[in-house]
């Protein structure tokens, strides 16, 4: 059996995050797996969509979630397969571009979420920004923080590509040492626990290890034509575009210069550098990225 059920008990102790737990099963080529997610605010109209990469999950929006609460918006914050409480496989190849793809668009239309602002880093945003372009009609706002779309066409970071290479070689990964790296504060060791517990083993790491063998690098690279056709429908994207990069992450600094110069969107935003900001700027300043959503919510 590939799928691994999450052992919720490894998440008993967890400091700082004590929201309602739900899940959501999607059908893949290799059986159920479970979604999970948090949900708050159901009864609002306005839906925040808070989508994490690697090697996070959820827990990354734990100091965002109830400040987005408290200014009118539902959030909702689901764990990619393979991270956090949701299921993960044992076989890294079992981790596809698409799959994700797939997976997020069936959680998306199974609980049925419209007039979405879409917030995305890292991976949350190379499956979100294909989710909204699939979904014209469900997403109405979208904030970047250090992500991008890539097609192949540019040469992906130096830093990237360390990255990758260290997450194949590594034997022993340390995965909350890997978000603690990527932060300019640092974390403590109640958020190092949290970001460990979806990773007792080596098995539970193979989503983590996958990942970034999925980005497209070259012209020739899966998901590189379908992520072309995505931009097709940015290049048209009219509706609020915010970009909310933060001044030190290597990985994707200066990617938000393709969305200032392609998304019609972005025109006349109120953009903004998120400063003294890692990678994980969710970390560094939860407090400025709530800024950032609700600068352009009543837009």
């Amino acid at each position: 059996m590939t799928i691994l059920k999450t052992d919720l008990s490894l998440f008993e102790n967890i400091v700082g995050w004590d929201f309602k737990e739900n899940f959501f099963s999607v059908s893949s080529e290799f059986g159920e797996i479970n979604i999970h997610y948090v949900d708050e605010n159901k009864d609002a109209e306005e839906v925040v969509l808070l989508m994490h990469g690697n090697p996070t999950w959820g827990y990354l929006y734990r100091n965002m979630i109830n400040p987005l609460k408290e200014n009118g918006y539902r959030v909702v914050v689901p764990d990619l397969p393979g991270f956090g409480k949701s299921d993960k496989f044992s076989i890294r190849y079992n981790y596809t571009y698409e799959g994700y793809v797939d997976w997020m668009s069936k959680f998306i239309e199974g609980i049925d979420i419209k007039n979405i602002t879409l917030f995305c880093q890292d991976w949350g945003g190379l499956i979100g920004l294909r989710l909204a372009a699939k979904y014209e009609d469900r997403f109405e706002k979208i904030v970047t923080a250090n992500t991008g779309l890539p097609t192949g066409k540019a040469q992906l970071s130096d830093a990237f590509g360390v990255f990758r290479e260290f997450l194949q070689i590594k034997p022993d990964l340390h995965v909350g040492g890997q978000v603690r790296n990527g932060t300019t504060k640092g974390i403590d060791d109640d958020a190092l626990t949290a970001y460990n517990a979806p990773f007792p083993d080596e098995d539970h790491k193979q989503g983590v290890r996958q990942f970034p063998n999925l980005v497209p690098a070259t012209l020739r690279t899966p998901s590189a034509e379908p992520n072309k056709e995505a931009w097709n429908v940015l290049r048209k994207w009219e509706k609020p575009f915010l970009c909310a990069f933060s001044d030190k992450d290597p990985i994707f600094a200066g990617v938000e210069n393709s969305f200032f110069k392609l998304v019609p969107g972005c025109k006349d935003m109120p953009h903004v550098t998120i400063e003294n900001a890692g990678h994980f700027l969710q970390e560094d300043q939860p407090e400025a990225c709530v800024d950032a959503i609700l600068s352009i919510k009543d837009l």
